[in-house]
């Protein structure tokens, strides 16, 4: 298969500058009180990395359910939305990918954030080193039903029927449909080895774009590295509900962390 994906802008790191890649903060979930602890400690690594941040990652799911009304969003998430507005306010460059838990971002990150929003993977140069970035879902073989009900969920004219709901009857059916677990095999913590389908996605993009030097991916909630070949690995960035994981370049290679 084909796979076509948009370049971003290079980046040159200056001296001293990082660029810091995170995914799966599921804010909203398993309740507001464990929510609300797991947001306050997003919002401190956030000001910690602040001070040599050349670029800031965050590759989707940031939140359990989203979803975006013309006037209205969740009312949730006062201290990270701030944060976030306070550091691109300083000029820190953000850029928020969707996951399959929010994939309903149209406009209020870019309006009210000045935060880009990129709804597919996109490969980047860092320096010398170039990434291929998204949140995962939906690349490689398998996985049908979702694939099938995330066209659902993306299809203009469902997202038009579903915004004539009443925003607290929308929201409440988000949420219900997000804990269902109708990717309950992406939260599974079992390694499945070459039967992954992001490494079975890596080993054939591969074939196809060579020069890719770091797969970095959310959505398996795994912390992990894995070959793909002598110049090229796979990076998934793992989660905030267990690991508190990120992954920070420093213009030569990329390493992960767990925020203590």
């Amino acid at each position: 298969m084909q796979y076509s994906f948009t370049e971003l802008a290079p980046i040159v790191l200056p001296a001293n500058k990082k660029v810091y890649f995170a995914s799966d903060f599921h804010l909203g979930i398993p309740n507001h009180a464990s929510s609300l602890q797991r947001e306050k400690l997003i919002c401190k690594w956030l000001h910690t990395i602040k001070h040599d941040a050349a670029h800031i990652f965050l590759l989707g799911d940031l939140f359990d359910a989203w979803i975006e009304y013309k006037h209205v969003v969740p009312k949730y998430f006062t201290r990270f939305l701030g944060t976030l507005a306070s550091l691109a306010d300083d000029g820190i460059p953000i850029t928020v990918f969707v996951g399959n838990h929010d994939l309903w971002m149209y406009g209020y990150f870019q309006q009210e954030l000045n935060i880009p929003v990129l709804h597919a993977p996109v490969k980047l140069k860092i320096n010398n080193t170039t990434f291929l970035l998204g949140h995962g879902d939906g690349l490689g073989p398998g996985d049908a039903r979702y694939k099938i009900l995330k066209k659902i969920m993306t299809n203009k004219i469902c997202q038009k029927l579903f915004s004539w709901l009443h925003a607290d009857i929308g929201l409440q059916f988000g949420k219900k449909f997000s804990k269902s677990g109708f990717d309950k095999k992406a939260h599974e913590n079992i390694f499945l080895g070459d039967k992954e389908y992001l490494i079975q996605f890596c080993n054939e993009y591969i074939l196809q774009d060579p020069s890719i030097n770091y797969f970095v991916f959310g959505h398996r909630h795994y912390l992990l590295e894995h070959k793909i070949n002598p110049t090229s690995t796979y990076i998934n960035l793992g989660d905030w509900l267990q690991y508190n994981s990120y992954g920070v370049f420093d213009g030569n290679q990329i390493e992960l962390k767990s925020y203590k």
